[in-house]
């Protein structure tokens, strides 16, 4: 059963989405051609590191495109389930950081 929440996309949308801002999809596919070319990072770190990306922004096109591309790229299911955990813990980590906020406001709130 398809997910309607995150429909798959097709060649009619695809070109839907074109016909709309070509010159901004395009640059957007050069830019992203740019990205994970080949560079100081090879190939197969670019991907491992879209996955942990992808699950922090968590795109399910973005995590289905570049886990297959990761391991297209050559990383193994457990070096992509590691950077799923380092994104994780990232995630984590900010909500931690963030709570130094609230203990501010509950401070100022208590003071005031």
């Amino acid at each position: 059963m398809p997910d309607l929440r995150f429909p798959k996309p097709d060649r009619e949308t695809a070109a839907r989405r074109h016909a709309l801002a070509p010159e901004a999809e395009d640059a957007f596919h050069a830019f992203s051609k740019a990205v994970f070319a080949e560079g100081a990072l090879d190939a197969r770190t670019k991907q491992i590191i879209a996955v942990a990306v992808a699950h922090v922004t968590q795109c399910p096109w973005c995590i289905e495109g570049h886990v297959k591309a990761a391991r297209r790229a050559g990383a193994t299911q457990e070096q992509i389930m590691e950077a799923i955990w380092v994104a994780a813990e990232m995630r984590a980590g900010a909500a931690f950081a963030h709570s130094i906020k609230s203990l501010d406001v509950m401070e100022d709130d208590a003071a005031g």
